[in-house]
Order: C-alpha cells, then sequence, then structure tokens
C-alpha cells in the first residue's frame, strides 16, 4: 500500500536531493548570524553531556523561573537541522524559551558533523541517544521526570529525534545501557525520514546510492526511519510543509501512514506552500513559526507534558 507511483517518484527525489543538499537551507541564513562555536544561547545554562577526545558537546539548557533540582518536569530535547554536516542548536533557542515559559525544561543540544568533526551520520544518531541517556542519568540533578522525555528537532535533526525511537543499535558501549535512550514523545519539523527505497520502489541507481551510504557510515536503512518502524513506539507530532522539495511531503505522509498502520500513535500536520524550514522563529512573517509552536503546545498539553493554557 506504499508503493504507489508518486511515492516511488517523491523518494527518489527526496533521496537524491539529501545526497546533493546540506537538508536544511535555512541553518546558512542562521549561522551568518551565530558564527562563534561553540554558540553563545542568551538565557541558557551551559553543560557538557558528553566528551569525546578533545569535543566537548554541550547542552544549552532552559529551565522555568521556579524550577529546582529534584523536581520532575517535563523535558524536551532538540537537534538543529544542517544535513548531518553543520548548524547551530541556537535553531530551537525561542522554542525552549516558549515551553520553558510554559513549566518544561527545554534543552538545546550540540552533536558532532561533518564539516567540523569529519563525521557520518551514524555518529550524529550516537550524539542524540547520548544527550537522551544523559538527561536520564541526571534527571534528579537536573529536576526532570525521565518517563517524559521528549525529543524534537528538524530536518536532519528531527531525522536524529526519529531514530532515537526506532534505532536500537549505535549507542555508545561505553554508556549505562539500563539507562534507555529512548525518548516517550516525538516532535518532528520537516524531517528526514525515508533515507532508502521502499519495497516495491523503482531502484535508486547504484552511484546515487553509493553517496547516501557514504554520508551515512552505514548501510541507508539502517538509519532510515522509515524502515525501522515497528510497534510500540511514542506518540508522535510531525510539522511539514507541502510544498517542501528538500524532504518532500510524500515521504511524512508515507512514514505517518505506516507509523499508524502499526498502530503507533502518529499525527502529521501539513503546511499548504510552504516549503522546507517554514517552522524556524527566524522565518518571521514568510514562516509559519507562531502556529507550529502553539500546535506544538497543544499536542504537550495532549500527553500531559504541559497544563491546558488559561
Amino acid at each position: 500500500m506504499y508503493v504507489m507511483r508518486v511515492h516511488q517518484l517523491t523518494l527518489i527525489c527526496a533521496i537524491l536531493l539529501m545526497v546533493g543538499s546540506p537538508l536544511c537551507g535555512q541553518q546558512t541564513r542562521q549561522s551568518k548570524t551565530s558564527k562563534a562555536y561553540p554558540p553563545t544561547l542568551p538565557g541558557s545554562k551551559v553543560e557538557v553531556y558528553k566528551t569525546v577526545g578533545d569535543v566537548r558537546l554541550q547542552a544549552y539548557i532552559y529551565s522555568p523561573e521556579d524550577h529546582k533540582p529534584g523536581d520532575d518536569r517535563p523535558v524536551a530535547i532538540f537537534f538543529f537541522g544542517g544535513g548531518w554536516r553543520g548548524g547551530t542548536p541556537a535553531q530551537f533557542m525561542e522554542h525552549c524559551k516558549h515551553l520553558a515559559s510554559r513549566g518544561m525544561v527545554a534543552i538545546a543540544v550540540d552533536y558532532r558533523g561533518s564539516s567540523r568533526h569529519q563525521t557520518k551520520a551514524v555518529t550524529c544518531v550516537s550524539d542524540a541517544k547520548s544527550a537522551i541517556r544523559w538527561v536520564r542519568e541526571n534527571h534528579q540533578r537536573l529536576g526532570v521526570d525521565p518517563r517524559r522525555v521528549l525529543a524534537g528537532g528538524g530536518s536532519a535533526g528531527g531525522h536524529l529525534a526519529a531514530c532515537t525511537a526506532v534505532v536500537e543499535k549505535y549507542d555508545e558501549t561505553t554508556e549505562n545501557p539500563r539507562i534507555s535512550s529512548v525518548p516517550n514523545g516525538l516532535a518532528l519539523f520537516n524531517p528526514a525520514l525515508v533515507l532508502a527505497p521502499v519495497r516495491g520502489a523503482d531502484p535508486l541507481d547504484a552511484e546515487r546510492m553509493a553517496g547516501l551510504a557514504e554520508r551515512m557510515g552505514v548501510a541507508p536503512a539502517e538509519l532510515s526511519p522509515y524502515h525501522q518502524l515497528r510497534r510500540g513506539l511514542p506518540p508522535t507530532i510531525i510539522f511539514h510543509g507541502q510544498a517542501d522539495s528538500t524532504v518532500p511531503f510524500e515521504t511524512a505522509e508515507q512514514y505517518a501512514a505506516k507509523a499508524r498502520a502499526l498502530g503507533n500513535p502518529c499525527k502529521l500536520i501539513g503546511y499548504p506552500g510552504q516549503e522546507h524550514g517554514f517552522f524556524n522563529h527566524s522565518r518571521g512573517a514568510k514562516g509559519r513559526y507562531e502556529q507550529t509552536l502553539e500546535a506544538l503546545d497543544s499536542f504537550l498539553v495532549s500527553i500531559k507534558y504541559l497544563p491546558p493554557k488559561r
């Protein structure tokens, strides 16, 4: 049922675009206003969640005003977009501020990418899993509820968030396996969810597939959330522009349809006329930041992470 001709062509276009594009064009604009690395995110508390050699990966933590250690606040962890190459945690700074104002702890995390650390996408997935495990391991000190952990992200960052829920491999062997790296909820913004051919679809040419495998660092299907879907996954909301030419809307439809067919709660909201990165605060009136933020807020109320607005 997922092999309709439109989906075949969409999947091929999506993968070819991902091989040749940064998967998050809006990050180029953001990086021009925040060239320093690591970035400075005003209002955040900065901690290192993972050290690899001389690389110290930072977590930028936004907390409610009355928050204290020992609290059991729900927590959101956001992964920025940038094609597994670059990008900045500043992408989700405004989302974090909003959620903190509503009573959640919200964290924008850094992770390794090919432009700064010469890594593959599989390393990005490992870092994302480490971030979730670090939050749970330190939940008392951070004042968060380890049973209410939301993973979110945009484009390649949305891919990472999805992978923490559906990909069962690539956890760091040095970390405590008894502490789960699987989130309890997902909020995905124009995410890359289909990274390999769907059964019955026209095959991709070998050269293009080899290029995608090179960027992943492993067989693309192993990091393709669509191909790793199973029963028992956390509630998910997906925000996607229907005019997205970088990660076509049809791939989100494929993912959501298969997730629901497996019995997983998955809500897809399409935005007519909106292109890639439409949800970013930096897009201003041209985007849909306020609309997607309101929908995210409502989703978090529905899964009891936030109280209803008065």
